[in-house]
């Protein structure tokens, strides 16, 4: 052993961390933090670049931390169609205003670039496009209903 890892100095699974990094670039989170015990690894993107990582204490005898498996989950099946899919995390809106005639309804048409709905995420209002000119197929969120990233929304044929 050597004097640094006989003084309890902390260990970091460079490893854990880079995968960690890689899954913020996959995901487009800014944050994410891994808890093994006493160990917490926690990454951060900041506006331009990532962030420095910050590890709490480990004790000298811990265990490495492993990642946890991905479970697989299956996507319900979807209408065929083009998706329009949520490009950030927030809550969906189907109309401009409460009251308001929704943007897009099923058996609507629809040009490319026409705002399907809006995506709330931090007091910003996000104008969701339509990818391509259709007709909408099927609309798979409720007005008000949290969103996640990549969820699919509304289906173009």
């Amino acid at each position: 052993m050597n004097d640094k890892q006989e003084k309890g100095a902390m260990q970091v699974d460079v490893t854990l961390v880079r995968e960690l990094a890689a899954l913020l670039d996959d995901t487009n989170l800014t944050e994410i933090e891994v808890e093994d015990g006493d160990r917490k690894i926690r990454v951060a993107r900041k506006a331009g670049g990532m962030a420095p990582v910050y590890a709490a204490p480990a004790p000298v005898a811990a265990a490495p931390v492993a990642a946890a498996p991905v479970a697989a989950t299956a996507e319900p099946a979807l209408p065929a169609g083009t998706l329009v899919r949520s490009p950030i995390v927030g809550t969906a809106y189907l109309s401009a205003e409460p009251g308001a005639a929704p943007f897009a309804r099923i058996g609507s048409q629809v040009s490319a670039g026409e705002t399907v709905l809006i995506v709330e995420a931090m007091k910003v209002m996000n104008a969701i496009p339509a990818p391509s000119s259709g007709t909408v197929k099927a609309v798979l969120v409720d007005n008000g209903q949290p969103v996640e990233y990549d969820q699919p929304l509304i289906v173009i044929e």
